[in-house]
């Protein structure tokens, strides 16, 4: 955490002074009261009679101190804010830099909800955290042992009352963290979880209703919610056992000064006022302690989310850059050479042994059952995964050998499951190409043949997308995510069965559409439909991991038993359209 806290180590620095004015102005005010007592009220230098000018004089002076130690509680507060809040600014910023490295994986071990719970509730803990240490932990341990201190100097016997009780108050202090300690990680495994479900549950909420799971997810997240409570309220019970003897010890304590004291003032020893200014300073000490309580509860929890934190910050990316950034002679050129890939932490190969070759300006179509490899032989290309065994070259360069934002930078995708950002219409398609003109998202649109229904809309280009595109049709969103896949002009462009929710009319005009732009471009057609790919220069047929075989729609027909099984079963509405 150090190399956070050493950037505003002078906001810390300056706080801690700060903080020592405020706690210094606090325990000179019981000597002052113990004056005012005895010399202004009971007059004992003067004969018994009181003295209402050392009254006037010492309560200004008390007064002064007051306003001097608000003032520098104020400036404490100001300063412990500027560097706990930049601070988590700056971990926070880490954070998310770092997830926008991880793999697939990485991010699925450690779950959407879990990754949102640290950068969110973690981090503000550990503000908290530096917040308490700052100020809290500065604050409590000056006023407990100066407390301490100036009991001694009011009277010995009275700072040996304290002292005694100070073990006991300790021990409670002790058992509390050692028992609430372990909760901690607990508690914040369980806000995990929560997320989770609200995160899932959120996003497929038209799921959840046309299936009408609306009841079983309540009860889900009640029963995760209620997990949450319980293990809140564990902790919650642990730290309640301290308020009341930590309050039993206070007034124990200020029984036996009273007693000791009475004794004393009879004897001459002490005086009115000292008696006073020691139940001030217990008063004072046993508050610090229930604060310091607090403060270690607030320190542990924050500990706990610095090393869920940390553990963000020290994953190291799966997929490291190449050292290759420069142009290749190929332009648009695939080969996958002898690929084998099996998804990490699983035995299973989904593609074995794939051999092929796309050249430049091919619309290359892939096409098998589901479950087949469609979709993993294609995000082999940009590199969302790597290779088990074999290679794969995107212009005779092993994509290993790519940094990832120039391999990527050649490549423009478009998926099935269509991921627009609560933005314009014009600004989810200029994603492909930042920069792009008013008159080239119009053209990516009209060739994703989405210029239509988007220019009918209220606010045309300028309409803004729900959340997850929760306000246009799967159709919609398709030909959206295809125009910023045109728009970005990449010498590869995947469409991963980005077409299926199209009609047959819509995505044969979009395919011809395809043809006129970026002709040099080489496009890779992942389709369920014989539409979809018939058109394709090459039909690539996917079995079970294997390339089963690879040609026209003419030649497959006449020689691949998978394709014509596939042809055959779609014979019959859609069939007769494409025969």
């Amino acid at each position: 955490m150090w190399k956070y806290i050493r950037k505003y180590i002078v906001f810390a620095v300056i706080a801690a002074l700060f903080m020592v004015g405020e706690v210094m102005m606090d325990l000179l005010q019981p000597s002052l009261m113990n004056r005012i007592v005895d010399e202004g009220v009971l007059g004992l230098g003067s004969g018994g009679t009181g003295n209402l000018r050392v009254i006037w004089t010492l309560g200004l002076e008390m007064i002064a101190l007051v306003l001097f130690g608000g003032f520098c509680g104020s400036m404490n507060n100001v300063f412990v804010h500027m560097s706990s809040q930049n601070i988590g600014n700056d971990m926070r910023k880490d954070c998310f830099r770092n997830i926008m490295t991880f793999s697939f994986q990485q991010i699925d071990r450690f779950s959407t909800g879990s990754l949102i719970t640290r950068v969110t509730n973690d981090i503000t803990q550990v503000q908290t955290f530096v917040s308490l240490f700052v100020r809290g932990l500065i604050r409590t341990s000056l006023l407990t042992f100066g407390s301490i201190f100036f009991m001694f100097r009011l009277d010995w016997t009275f700072g040996l009352i304290v002292l005694c009780a100070f073990p006991f108050l300790v021990g409670c202090l002790v058992f509390c963290i050692v028992k609430a300690n372990p909760l901690f990680t607990k508690l914040q495994a369980r806000l995990d979880e929560v997320n989770g479900i609200m995160q899932e549950d959120v996003s497929g909420i038209r799921i959840i209703k046309a299936c009408v799971r609306e009841v079983y997810e309540k009860f889900r997240f009640s029963k995760k919610n209620d997990e949450l409570i319980k293990t809140q309220l564990r902790v919650l019970v642990i730290f309640a056992f301290m308020n009341p003897a930590v309050n039993a010890m206070m007034y124990i304590v200020v029984a036996v000064i009273l007693l000791t004291g009475s004794f004393e003032v009879g004897g001459g020893v002490t005086t009115p006022g000292t008696i006073m200014a020691a139940i001030t300073y217990t008063t004072q000490l046993l508050n610090g302690i229930l604060m310091l309580t607090m403060i270690f509860q607030n320190i542990s929890r924050g500990l706990v989310s610095w090393r869920r934190i940390k553990e963000v910050l020290d994953t190291e990316p799966e997929l490291k850059d190449g050292p290759f950034d420069g142009e290749t002679e190929l332009r648009g050129e695939i080969e996958f050479r002898d690929v084998s890939f099996a998804y990490p932490g699983s035995d299973k190969m989904i593609l074995e042994h794939v051999s092929l070759s796309i050249h430049r300006g091919e619309t290359v179509a892939v096409m098998g059952a589901t479950g087949c490899g469609k979709s993993t032989l294609v995000n082999l290309i940009p590199r969302f995964y790597d290779v088990t065994s074999g290679a794969v070259l995107v212009d005779g360069v092993d994509v290993r050998e790519y940094r990832q934002e120039a391999l990527r930078g050649k490549i423009g995708t478009a998926l099935q499951k269509s991921e627009l950002f609560s933005q314009t219409i014009a600004e989810n398609i200029s994603w492909g190409k930042p920069d792009a003109t008013e008159t080239e998202i119009r053209d990516a649109a009209s060739a994703a043949k989405a210029d239509d229904f988007i220019s009918s809309a209220q606010n045309g280009y300028g309409t803004v997308v729900a959340e997850r595109g929760m306000s246009l049709s799967g159709g919609q969103k398709q030909r959206i995510s295809i125009a910023r896949t045109i728009i970005k002009g990449a010498e590869i462009l995947i469409f991963d069965d980005s077409t299926s929710a199209l009609d047959l009319k819509t995505e044969a005009d979009l395919h011809q559409a395809l043809k006129k732009v970026n002709p040099e471009s080489t496009k890779i057609i992942i389709a369920q439909r014989i539409a979809s790919a018939r058109r394709a220069d090459r039909i690539i047929v996917l079995n079970n991991g294997y390339v089963d075989d690879c040609g026209t729609h003419e030649e497959l027909l006449e020689r691949c038993s998978t394709y014509r099984d596939i042809y055959d079963s779609q014979m019959g509405e859609e069939g007769e359209k494409v025969g």
